[in-house]
C-alpha cells in the first residue's frame, strides 16, 4: 500500500506528485475491489453447497434455462419464419429405408439379405471336385438402426383462370392442406417430434437443434421455441378447455400440487411457483384425463376458479387452500366438506337457492 502522509508532507507536495499518489490508489482500489468480489462469489458458492438444494436437475444450475419454461424464455414473435432453403441442406439426401426400431423383431419388416455362400470353384478346391454335399443352411437375425429420415414434401397447386368475358380474371386453385403456421416449413409431424424430444425425452432444445444440424437440417433453437408456443396456444389450449369441460363432467376428480421454478416469470430469481395437477378418478380407465395448471402462488383462488362449476366429488390432500372452497365457492354452499383425514374429501354442487 505504501507509506502515508502526514498533512505536512502532502501541502508540500507538486502537483504531479499529488497525481501521481491519487492515480496510484485508484488501481490499488480497482484491484481491492475485483478481490472482495471474488471472494463474495466464493462465499456465495460456498453457502449454496453447504445449505443448498442437492440437486442434478436443470433448474437448480443457476444461469441455465429449465426444462420447463425454456420455449417461453426464448419465444418472440419478432422472429421471422426462416426460410426452407435455409433449413434444408444444400444437396438432398436420398430417402433412407425404414430400419426395425423395437425389440420384437417379429412385429417388425425384414431385409432378406443375399445369401453367404461358397461358390463351386471354392468347394472343389477345398474337398475335390463333386465330393461335397449342402446341408440345411444356418439363418440368424442381427437388429439394424438407421439414424432418423427427412422427406421433403413438395406440393403443386393447380391454378386456374377464366378466358370468357363473364368469369375473366377470375381464379379458382386447387384445395391444398392448411398449413399449420402461416408460410412455415413446419408440418404436424416435425412439430410433434420435438415437442416429444424436449418434453417426453428430456432433452434441451440446444441438442435437437445440434441433432439436426448433425442430419444437414437447420433449424434453430429459437424457431423451435416459436412453434411450440404458438402451437400451444393456437392448437394446445383449446384442446385443454374440452379437456376440462369432459373433467368437470366426471362424478369423481382428483387434485393436487406440487413446487416447480422458472425463470422468466416477472419475479426474483428463485421464486416458488406450483403446477396444479387434475385428473380424472381411479375408476375413470377408459379415457383418463390428466391436466396441469401453472400458476404462480398456491392461493386458495386458483383450484376455486377451477372447479367453480363442479358439482361433483373432489379428492384431494389436507392442504387448507382446499378446504377455503367450501367455504368461498360463489358465497353459497356451492362445495361440501365430506370428511378430512390425511385426505380431503369434498361434495361440490350449485346452490338450490
Amino acid at each position: 500500500m505504501g507509506s502515508k502522509h502526514t498533512l505536512g508532507e502532502l501541502n508540500n507536495l507538486s502537483r504531479e506528485e499529488l497525481i501521481t499518489i491519487i492515480l496510484g490508489m485508484q488501481g490499488q482500489l480497482d484491484a481491492l475491489n475485483e478481490n472482495i468480489e471474488k471472494l463474495i462469489e466464493q462465499v456465495r458458492l460456498a453457502n449454496q453447497q453447504r445449505f443448498g438444494r442437492h440437486t442434478e436437475t436443470m433448474a437448480s444450475i443457476e444461469g441455465q434455462l429449465s426444462f420447463f419454461d425454456e420455449a417461453d424464455a426464448l419465444y418472440n414473435p419478432l422472429v421471422q419464419e426462416p426460410d426452407p432453403d435455409e433449413i434444408l441442406p444444400k444437396k438432398a439426401k436420398k430417402k433412407k429405408s425404414k430400419g426395425q426400431r423395437e425389440a420384437d423383431l417379429k412385429d417388425f419388416p425384414e431385409d432378406v439379405i443375399p445369401t453367404h455362400t461358397v461358390s463351386k470353384e471354392v468347394l472343389d478346391a477345398f474337398y475335390g471336385e463333386g465330393n461335397w454335399k449342402q446341408m440345411p443352411s444356418e439363418t440368424y437375425k442381427r437388429l439394424r438402426h438407421e439414424p432418423e429420415s427427412w422427406t421433403v414434401e413438395i406440393h403443386t397447386v393447380d391454378v386456374f383462370v377464366g378466358t370468357d368475358g363473364y368469369h375473366q380474371d377470375e381464379f379458382l386453385r386447387g384445395d391444398r392442406p392448411k398449413d399449420l403456421f402461416r408460410g412455415s416449413i413446419a408440418t404436424p409431424s416435425l412439430v410433434a417430434s420435438i415437442l416429444n424430444v424436449k418434453y417426453v425425452n428430456s432433452a434441451p432444445l440446444h441438442r435437437i437443434e445440434q441433432e439436426f444440424s448433425r442430419n444437414g437440417v437447420n433449424i434453430s433453437k429459437q424457431t423451435m421455441s416459436n412453434w411450440m408456443i404458438n402451437s400451444s396456444r393456437r392448437y394446445l389450449a383449446p384442446l385443454v378447455e374440452c379437456m376440462k369441460q369432459e373433467l368437470l363432467k366426471l362424478p369423481v376428480t382428483q387434485s393436487d400440487e406440487t413446487p416447480t421454478q422458472v425463470i422468466n416469470d416477472d419475479r426474483a430469481p428463485g421464486s416458488k411457483s406450483y403446477m396444479w395437477v387434475h385428473r380424472s378418478g381411479e375408476f375413470h380407465t377408459e379415457f383418463p384425463i390428466v391436466i396441469y395448471e401453472y400458476q404462480k402462488g398456491r392461493n386458495h383462488e386458483f383450484p376455486l376458479q377451477f372447479y367453480q362449476n363442479y358439482e361433483g366429488i373432489l379428492v384431494t390432500d389436507s392442504l387448507s387452500q382446499y378446504h377455503l372452497i367450501e367455504k368461498k365457492a360463489s358465497g353459497t354452499d356451492k362445495c361440501q366438506l365430506l370428511g378430512t383425514c390425511k385426505k380431503g374429501l369434498f361434495r361440490c354442487h350449485k346452490d338450490s337457492g
